[in-house]
């Protein structure tokens, strides 16, 4: 099956040779959600922006559904929608004349049905009335998010679309992400709310300095890149790791009241039998274990910081 999306040796300088995207290839496939995460500056805006044909490319090529988004622009721009980071609408239109007017500016024929059902699925319905200046820093999110659904897109770009909003909001919006993705949408994301990647997500993309360093399935870069933590509270404190227990590389928590001990989640042996026997040949007690595996953030976090993956961090379950 061909790809919704397909980007091929991308790259942008802009003057003053600042490379902002360096000889990005990514394919995306129909229905899918792609989460695509970077730091600040890392180029994430950019090539949403290339696709979407808002910026212009240096080097390289973009098909969307098959277009060429620079020779065939109109045809390859008119299956995309984008939520930008950026609230940008007319303050003193209405929430209905906005999304309606949007709708037209892609040829679209009127269909109040459809921009009816929007505003309800949005929960904008009650202030389709309302002019955009007296809308709430999140209504005015959901009717960025309106407009970009106005002419039924296939393509859905969310560029940190749930910054700033509350908690409300964030839910019902991934409620209608869900939703597109059930009518074969296909939604292209960024996000700062790691743990959003990791529910929402198909795959992952991370991007760091204008290139792509690993796109994977959100479950596979989990198991792959993953490590956990097996954490001993010692019954008694010590001050250092004996040398008798070297070998484990473990570490002292808790002003040396526990013992961490940090394993790939993939070994068939994971070192903890033996770690046990020869805390027992040493006589070192402890009143109870729990095992804590990494987040996506963990991962994250080590990936940009090319320090591989983090140590695991406050997701815990009981021990096996």
């Amino acid at each position: 099956m061909q790809p919704i999306i397909s980007i091929t040796d991308l790259s942008k300088i802009y003057d003053g040779g600042v490379k902002a995207l360096n000889s990005v290839s990514l394919e995306i496939e129909k229905g899918e959600i792609f989460a695509l995460l970077g730091p600040n500056g890392a180029g994430k805006t950019t090539l949403i922006s290339a696709v979407c044909g808002i910026v212009t490319p240096t080097s390289g090529t973009m098909l969307a559904g098959g277009h060429d988004v620079i020779r065939d622009y109109k045809k390859a721009r008119a299956m995309i929608g984008l939520v930008p980071q950026e609230i940008s609408t007319d303050a003193f239109e209405t929430v209905w004349a906005t999304v309606n007017f949007s709708r037209g500016l892609f040829g679209k024929p009127r269909d109040r049905g459809y921009i009816e059902q929007l505003l309800k699925d949005l929960s904008l319905w009650d202030k389709r009335d309302a002019k955009i200046m007296e809308l709430s820093g999140g209504m005015k999110r959901r009717v960025m998010i309106a407009k970009a659904l106005s002419h039924e897109p296939e393509i859905l770009f969310l560029d940190e679309p749930t910054a700033g909003v509350d908690v409300e909001l964030r839910r019902s919006m991934w409620n209608l992400v869900r939703g597109l993705r059930e009518r074969g949408v296909t939604i292209i994301l960024t996000t700062h709310y790691i743990e959003e990647a990791e529910e929402m997500a198909d795959r992952v993309g991370v991007i760091r300095a204008g290139e792509i360093i690993v796109v994977e399935e959100t479950a596979a870069i989990m198991r792959k890149l993953g490590t956990r933590q097996l954490t001993l509270t010692l019954s008694d404190p010590m001050e250092a790791v004996p040398d008798g227990l070297a070998e484990w590389q473990l570490e002292l928590a808790d002003e040396g009241h526990q013992l961490v001990y940090t394993f790939d989640a993939n070994d068939e042996s994971t070192g903890i039998p033996s770690l046990l026997r020869k805390m027992s040949d040493l006589g070192i007690g402890f009143a109870d274990l729990d095992t804590s595996k990494s987040s996506l953030e963990d991962i994250f976090v080590g990936l940009v910081n090319e320090q591989g993956p983090a140590k695991p961090n406050e997701e815990t379950e009981p021990a096996a």
